[in-house]
């Protein structure tokens, strides 16, 4: 078509904001922006973001990218939930104990330390991705596939979050962090985080959601563990065995397990627990699964925003994390330090700490270690 009717899109990142006035003038055919995050630093600094884009272009054409609405399993959590019948009944408070959303990385921030130390593991990762794939867990089922009636769902979900709970929340820094050249000696940036969020709703009232993020750690994964509540003790399972459970895990190696107790074959009538497992490199050995960025393109070129993040979503997720942000940026809440490749701080997994440097009141809050499972559970006492 002619230049002046051309298509056009663009990847602008925060730091590009000068340039958008390079953009403004109307050129016809369809123009589209892709945004990356980081979208702001907190919820001042991304609608300073979301107003200076608006003023040069609609909502329609602003694609703010995270790249974990791209991957394979996040884009399959609607239809595992809402294409699948016997999900339906389980998917509340009656039935979940609680919601674990995880990532760890074994690698530090090596290469990048000045970029991470302004920003930190809890708006690097925990405020964007693993905030999107909680809004996936926790939604209500959408009126149509429509993008926007499934943007809808997720803004409701976050606007249901409760103000999130010093008293909930564990900081780390591993060690050598500083030792960077570009990282400031005295720096206050935690390179791990664990907290729960609470989502005051019929649906999960009383129900934690644990995000957990850190860096240099013991192991590299991204996953979803559902744990579900324990059934009355009939064949006198107990803790031995460990609840039913549903994991989703996001990376590496795709997959999607349901951990169940069954008789264990013999003549005697015991229990064992056992996978039903659905491991997406055995399954479809033929499939090539694109890279997230790939499909997130590919939506951009069709206009598709249903793996975006709209205004109003991005707004309410700042809301989440921004009072918590500020306490950290202003030296209220230390990160405690923990070895590379460890588990994070040993904090987070007998629950004595509390931020304000404190002994921790335990009655309110415990990290418990359930050896069958990867991670620490978040349990409220009773």
């Amino acid at each position: 078509m002619p230049a002046s009717q051309s298509s056009r899109s663009f990847d602008l990142s925060e730091s590009d904001e000068h340039t958008l006035c390079l953009f403004s003038a109307d050129l016809g055919g369809w123009t589209r922006v892709v945004v990356e995050k980081p979208f702001g630093k907190d919820l001042d600094t991304a609608e300073d973001l979301s107003a200076q884009l608006g003023e040069l272009f609609e909502e329609k054409q602003i694609y703010r990218i995270d790249h974990y609405l791209g991957k394979e399993l996040v884009q399959n959590l609607l239809v595992l939930r809402f294409a699948n019948r016997f999900f339906l009944p389980l998917w509340n408070r009656d039935n979940i104990a609680n919601v674990q959303i995880v990532f760890r990385e074994k690698i530090g921030t090596e290469g990048r330390g000045g970029y991470f130390d302004e920003y930190g593991i809890i708006r690097d990762i925990i405020q964007n991705h693993l905030l999107q794939v909680l809004c996936l867990v926790a939604m209500e089922k959408p009126i149509s596939l429509k993008p926007e009636h499934i943007r809808d769902e997720k803004v409701k979900v976050l606007q249901s979050v409760m103000p999130i709970s010093n008293e909930e929340i564990v900081l780390g820094q591993y060690e050598g962090y500083t030792a960077d050249p570009t990282v400031s000696d005295h720096s206050n940036t935690p390179t791990f985080a664990t907290m729960i969020l609470r989502i005051h709703n019929e649906r999960w009232e009383g129900v934690p959601f644990i995000m957990k993020a850190g860096k240099a750690l013991n192991s590299s994964k991204a996953e979803i563990r559902v744990q579900f509540k324990d059934v009355p003790d009939l064949y006198h399972v107990g803790k031995k065995q460990g609840r039913n459970e549903f994991v989703i895990r996001l990376q590496p190696k795709e997959a999607m397990y349901m951990k169940l107790t069954v008789k264990k074959p013999g003549l005697d009538m015991s229990t064992i627990q056992s996978e039903l497992d659905l491991s997406y490199g055995q399954r479809y050995q033929d499939a090539v699964i694109p890279e997230a960025y790939e499909r997130l393109i590919l939506d951009t070129i069709r206009g598709d925003q249903q793996h975006f993040v709209r205004r109003d979503e991005l707004k309410a997720a700042w809301e989440i994390f921004t009072p918590l942000l500020h306490t950290i940026d202003e030296g209220k809440m230390k990160p405690l330090p923990y070895k590379r490749e460890s588990r994070g701080p040993a904090e987070a997994d007998d629950g004595s700490y509390e931020p304000s440097g404190l002994v921790h009141k335990k009655n309110l809050v415990k990290i418990c270690q359930d050896r069958f499972m990867d991670d620490p559970v978040l349990a409220m006492e009773v």
